[in-house]
């Protein structure tokens, strides 16, 4: 897909002592967007299933700029890309909003991973040109 979003609604229980969406909680919703936009790109990939002895891919890193609050019952979107693409991982980029307003931005970083070796490993070069692909299309 060329604008990938994820819509989510703000729960009561998201929300922190200043009445607004915690700052812990953008991860959460950042994960649930990047967890459905790999579904999407790489739908034989299961997040919560038996990889434990073969290839997958972790959360490495992740960076995010606070713009504005968000508040209880507002629908966010969060805009979902594949930026660049290395031989061992790839980045998601994201955007948080709340209609027109920028709540949060930022990307993360997820690495291929061999566990049963227990370290990095490269993408495999279908996967790879799949996600360069994305990348290209602006997903």
């Amino acid at each position: 897909p060329a604008d990938f979003v994820h819509h989510e609604r703000v729960r009561f229980g998201d929300l922190d002592a200043m009445r607004h969406l915690n700052n812990v909680v953008f991860l959460r919703y950042f994960e649930s967007a990047r967890i459905a936009l790999i579904r999407e790109l790489v739908p034989e990939h299961d997040p919560a299933g038996p990889e434990r002895e073969g290839f997958g891919f972790i959360f490495a890193e992740c960076q995010i700029v606070y713009r504005a609050p968000v508040y209880f019952d507002e629908e966010i979107a969060v805009h979902c890309s594949i930026g660049e693409v290395r031989r061992s991982a790839f980045e998601i980029r994201f955007a948080m909003h709340v209609e027109e307003r920028l709540a949060a931005e930022g990307h993360g970083w997820l690495v291929g991973y061999d566990y049963a070796a227990q370290r990095s490993a490269r993408l495999p070069q279908e996967l790879r040109e799949r996600l360069e692909r994305a990348a290209a299309a602006g997903a």
